[in-house]
């Protein structure tokens, strides 16, 4: 979005007919909403901004629900917002910990502002660019406590609250089309400055999930969130925001509600062992937390094979760390003996999982040439050094 898009859309008029205008998908219900509002005498420009965020709002409710019916975005600042049941977590932190002036330092379109701010903490929301400010200003503007700042993150005086979150820009600059930054220096702020700030400031920082964890300091908690089994982020927490004796969290948060599993490190992997009655697939962030041997053990279970995220166990147990299956059989890793075995059992549908395998889970689909009314789990894997093809049911 251009800052003239925004200044056209940001008038009593624009609003109001952003407001009435419909979320839009295909392709077909675009054409005729733009016709009918160009038939209303609308302006091109006017047409096409509201038309790109009723398009947003659409996409943002699974990360905003009904709050993205009031809300602005740019594709970019959506990509890259916190969903709102995660930010209700960070500001959680922050009012648990009696901080109650905060910044929001590289604040995008406002997401984790928008939830300090409904705790009734102080919110000072800070970004760079021009648009994106004016967009979390319009998105904060229902809280008299949240205030937005044109500035950049690095320069920004401390001294001014109790405490800081930071979301380091991990992308060219830009509305969309943005590419990612691999160099932790090129951030803004870069990653160096986020520690250096950690050192005198209580301070929050969301970082990739995948970020190299040889830079993840000593003196930092580390928590992996996972919302619907996909890790969205790894957030570090310093000074009173890390609890204490905790430096490894994985929160999971699903249709269960939230839970979490911590450790005050990394946890020792378990034993490898014999295949059991059950398989168990640990949840992303409890891999990327590595606490699967804590895991293992709350499950009465092992490791399947050595640097191979499964566990399995005799136990039949529901956990919101894992997803569960009960093993049916075992079968070499071999496609036409496999086409053959679901055949005869008559299976048409297939979930295909692997881990220690270099397999196109969709090619394999294709090979197996499947037809029936049946249904199985394939999990392709190392079993005591051979790739073997493990049977399953999920269990409920």
């Amino acid at each position: 979005m251009e800052a003239a898009e925004l200044a056209a859309l940001l008038t009593p008029d624009g609003m109001a007919l952003l407001d009435r205008t419909p979320g839009v998908s295909d392709g077909g219900e675009i054409v005729r909403v733009v016709s009918r509002l160009r038939a209303e005498g609308h302006d091109p420009q006017l047409v096409a901004a509201v038309l790109t965020q009723a398009k947003l709002r659409q996409k943002a409710r699974g990360k905003f629900g009904d709050f993205a019916g009031r809300m602005l975005f740019t594709e970019a600042g959506l990509e890259q917002a916190t969903r709102l049941q995660v930010a209700a977590q960070h500001a959680g932190r922050f009012a648990a910990a009696g901080l109650t002036r905060v910044a929001d330092l590289g604040c995008g379109i406002g997401g984790d502002a928008m939830a300090m701010a409904a705790l009734d903490l102080d919110v000072t929301a800070v970004d760079r660019d021009e648009v994106t400010a004016a967009v979390a200003t319009h998105n904060l503007a229902v809280w008299p406590n949240a205030r937005v700042e044109l500035g950049d993150a690095a320069s920004f005086d401390v001294s001014r609250v109790d405490g800081i979150w930071m979301d380091p820009a991990r992308r060219t600059s830009g509305h969309s089309d943005t590419r990612r930054l691999a160099d932790p220096d090129d951030w803004s702020p870069s990653l160096d400055t986020v520690f250096a700030t950690a050192t005198t400031t209580p301070t929050g920082v969301k970082l990739g999930p995948g970020i190299d964890r040889d830079l993840i300091p000593d003196t930092a908690e580390a928590q992996w969130t996972s919302v619907d089994r996909e890790v969205v982020e790894l957030a570090l927490w310093f000074g009173p925001l890390a609890r204490p004796g905790i430096r490894r969290a994985a929160t999971v948060i699903g249709a269960h509600g939230i839970a979490e599993m911590t450790g005050p490190a990394d946890s020792e992997d378990a034993e490898v062992g014999p295949l059991g009655a059950y398989l168990y697939e640990p949840d992303g962030a409890v891999i990327r937390a590595r606490l699967i041997g804590d895991l293992a053990r709350t499950l009465e279970g092992h490791m399947l094979s050595d640097g191979i995220a499964y566990v399995t166990s005799d136990r039949a147990a529901t956990t919101p760390f894992a997803q569960g299956f009960r093993v049916l059989d075992t079968m070499p890793l071999d496609v036409k003996r496999l086409a053959a075995r679901l055949a005869a059992d008559g299976i048409g549908t297939v979930e295909i999982k692997k881990r220690g395998v270099d397999v196109d889970p969709a090619q394999f689909r294709k090979r197996l040439r499947l037809r029936g009314a049946g249904r199985v789990t394939l999990v392709l894997t190392r079993l005591e050094g051979r790739h073997t093809a493990i049977l399953c049911e999920r269990l409920s």
